[in-house]
C-alpha cells in the first residue's frame, strides 16, 4: 500500500473514530432567562436583537466549557453568571424590587453525580448568588443558607460584599411603583396585603434565570438564580433556591431549571417531579415536561416553564406562557435562541 493510500486510510479512520466518539459522548446545555407575558409587539427590533445576543452569549459561554471537556457544574455557573450580570433578566443586576424598595436574591445549584446541592436565599449584598450557592455546596456542610448568615459565610469564603443599590435599575423601579399602585387599588376593597397581592398580574410574580447541562463525562447539573417577585414582602422565597422545586439534577434521570410563579412550583415539586417521571415511568423529557407544565400546573393557574436535558443530550424547553427567554446548544444541535411561543 503506497503512502498516499495510507494517508487516506488514516484520515478516514480518524474521521470515523471522531464521529463515533461524538455519538457516544453527547454534551449539551440549555438556558432560560424567565417565562411570562412576553409579547413580540412590545419589543423594538433593537431590544429583541439585544435580548437574543445576551442569550446567545450565555449559552455559548456554557457550551465552551463543555466543548473543552469541562464539567457541567462549571458550564451551568458560567452561563448563569452571564445572565446575572445583565440587567435584562430578573437575577443579579436585573433583580426586581421588594415592596420596601430593596433587592433580595436567591439561587441554587445541584450536581447530578451525587445529588449534592447548594442554595442561598434572601441575600442582599452578593453580586453573583449562583457562585455563592456553588460555594455552599462545595465548602459547607449545609444545603441552604439565608440572609445575614449566608453573607457571613460569603465573607469567610473571600466573597466581597457589595452595596444593595448595585442592583438598582430604573425600569425595575417603575415596575415596583406600578405594582404598588395595583396593590393599593386592590387593598381599597380587600383591606389586606395578602388578598391584594393575588390581584397582581403574573408578570409581577415571575422572572428567573437558569441553566442545565450534560458534560462529556455523562454528568448532569442544574442551576437557577432570581431576584424573586416584584413587591414581595416578609422575606418571601420562591422556588429558585428550593431543591426539587426550581432546581434538580440526577444522572439517573435528567436536569431541570424552572421559571414561573414560584409558589406553584414549590407546592408541586416541579423540577424533581419531571425527573421522577423520566426515572420511574420511563418517559422522555418531552413527555414528562409537557405533563407537568401543561397538564398539572396549567389547569390550576400555575404559569411558567422549565428547561430540561437528559443523559443522552436531549433537550426540552416547555412553557405555558406567551414566551420564555431560552437558548440551547449541543454537540449535535446548532445554537438555538427563542423568546416567543411561536418559534
Amino acid at each position: 500500500m503506497n503512502t498516499s493510500l495510507l494517508a487516506i486510510f488514516a484520515s478516514s479512520f480518524f474521521a470515523l473514530s471522531h464521529s463515533v466518539l461524538a455519538a457516544e459522548t453527547p454534551f449539551a446545555i440549555a438556558i432560560h432567562g424567565g417565562a411570562g407575558t412576553i409579547e413580540k409587539a412590545k419589543f423594538t427590533p433593537e431590544q429583541e436583537k439585544a435580548y437574543r445576543a445576551k442569550l446567545t452569549e450565555a449559552v455559548e459561554a456554557g457550551y465552551k466549557v463543555l466543548d473543552q471537556g469541562g464539567e457541567s457544574l462549571d458550564a451551568v455557573t458560567a452561563a448563569i453568571t452571564v445572565l446575572e450580570q445583565s440587567t435584562y433578566f430578573n437575577a443579579g443586576r436585573g433583580a426586581v424590587y421588594t415592596y420596601d424598595g430593596s433587592h433580595e436574591l436567591d439561587a441554587s445549584i445541584m450536581d447530578g453525580r451525587n445529588r449534592e446541592a447548594g442554595a442561598v436565599a434572601g441575600v442582599k449584598h452578593v453580586e453573583s448568588p449562583i457562585s455563592l450557592a456553588r460555594l455552599v455546596m462545595d465548602n459547607s456542610v449545609h444545603v441552604m443558607l439565608s440572609g445575614q448568615g449566608a453573607e457571613e459565610f460569603a465573607k469567610e469564603q473571600g466573597v466581597e460584599l457589595i452595596e444593595n443599590n448595585l442592583f438598582d435599575t430604573e425600569f425595575r423601579y417603575k415596575a415596583l411603583l406600578k405594582a404598588k399602585q395595583k396593590l393599593d387599588k386592590a387593598k381599597a376593597t380587600s383591606k389586606e396585603y395578602q388578598a391584594a397581592h393575588k390581584a397582581l398580574p403574573d408578570s409581577y410574580k415571575m422572572g428567573t434565570v437558569g441553566a442545565v447541562a450534560l458534560d462529556k463525562n455523562g454528568n448532569l447539573a442544574a442551576g437557577t438564580s432570581t431576584g424573586g417577585m416584584t413587591a414581595k414582602r416578609y422575606g418571601r422565597i420562591g422556588d429558585a433556591p428550593v431543591i426539587g422545586a426550581g432546581t434538580f439534577a440526577e444522572n439517573a434521570s435528567c436536569a431541570v431549571s424552572a421559571t414561573g410563579h414560584g409558589e406553584y412550583f414549590i407546592r408541586y415539586n416541579v423540577a424533581s417531579d419531571i425527573c421522577a417521571r423520566v426515572k420511574y415511568q420511563n418517559k422522555t423529557i418531552e413527555q414528562a415536561g409537557d405533563e407537568v407544565i401543561n397538564k398539572v400546573l396549567a389547569p390550576i393557574g400555575g404559569t411558567g416553564g422549565v428547561i430540561i436535558v437528559d443523559t443522552k443530550g436531549n433537550i426540552s424547553l416547555p412553557f405555558n406562557t406567551s414566551g420564555m427567554y431560552r437558548a440551547s446548544k449541543s454537540n449535535t444541535q446548532a445554537t438555538y435562541v427563542g423568546i416567543f411561543n411561536d418559534e
